[in-house]
């Protein structure tokens, strides 16, 4: 679970996040939409402590990431390719992520085979550095490696970008087994509305860092009204 309460975060005059109290529970598939410079990003930055907050508090799992360390072992994440080590090839790097987090080799190999359909045949076996790789081959490896570990929570910032119409049905079917499987909460940003709705339970709308609206979407219930905003906001 994560709790958030009183977060609050400023550029200058522009108010980035003003969340008074929100909480994510276990097993939410959460999407955040918005049009640019809802918050959406900085919310995420604030969760995984990469970006300190002017006020409030973000708990996971009771864990305060600003002053612990042990909510690394509990959160994946990807946000963008700033997250990778691009002079490494895909496989060095799962190779790094697998030791740096205590995973054998053989565990790891045998994780990386449910990503071969998604991967495409351009991601691994390759021989290419990740600096090498095209925008959507490196968003791939950034997705593989958030999911890899098998966290109980995942965060995914914009995580359709730069994919082909393919590669985006399978990562929304791949997203759906994986929540299946492993009752992760998954924290997905988009700003594709239509992909959004169709893999979230649940979905916070967001404007001028104020979450404005928090939908349940079991049976994209909130499709209609999610509509509605961004076409009264053209």
């Amino acid at each position: 679970m994560i709790t958030i309460s009183n977060l609050k975060k400023h550029f200058g005059e522009t108010i980035a996040c003003d969340i008074p109290a929100f909480t994510i529970n276990d097993g939410d598939i959460l999407g955040l939409v918005g049009n640019n410079g809802a918050g959406k990003t900085t919310l995420f930055r604030m969760i995984l402590d990469l970006l300190k907050p002017d006020e409030g508090i973000v708990d996971i799992n009771g864990i305060n990431p600003s002053q612990s360390e042990e909510w690394k072992q509990q959160v994946s994440a990807f946000i963008d390719e700033g997250f990778l080590i691009d002079y490494l090839t895909p496989e060095e790097y799962f190779s790094f992520l697998g030791k740096v987090c205590g995973m054998p080799q053989q565990v790891m190999d045998e994780r990386l085979k449910r990503f071969e359909h998604f991967a495409g045949g351009e991601v691994f076996g390759q021989k290419k550095l990740i600096r090498n790789l095209s925008a959507g081959n490196k968003q791939k490896v950034g997705i593989i490696s958030a999911l890899i570990r098998e966290t109980p929570i995942v965060i995914l910032d914009e995580p359709f970008n730069f994919l082909d119409p393919t590669s985006q049905n399978i990562l929304k079917r791949t997203l759906k087994e994986y929540a299946s499987e492993t009752h992760a909460t998954i924290l997905i940003s988009s700003h594709n509305l239509q992909h959004t709705i169709e893999i979230s339970t649940r979905i916070a709308l967001l404007e001028k860092g104020i979450i404005i609206n928090d939908l349940s979407n079991n049976n994209s219930e909130a499709q209609q009204e999610l509509e509605n905003y961004f076409k009264d906001a053209e």
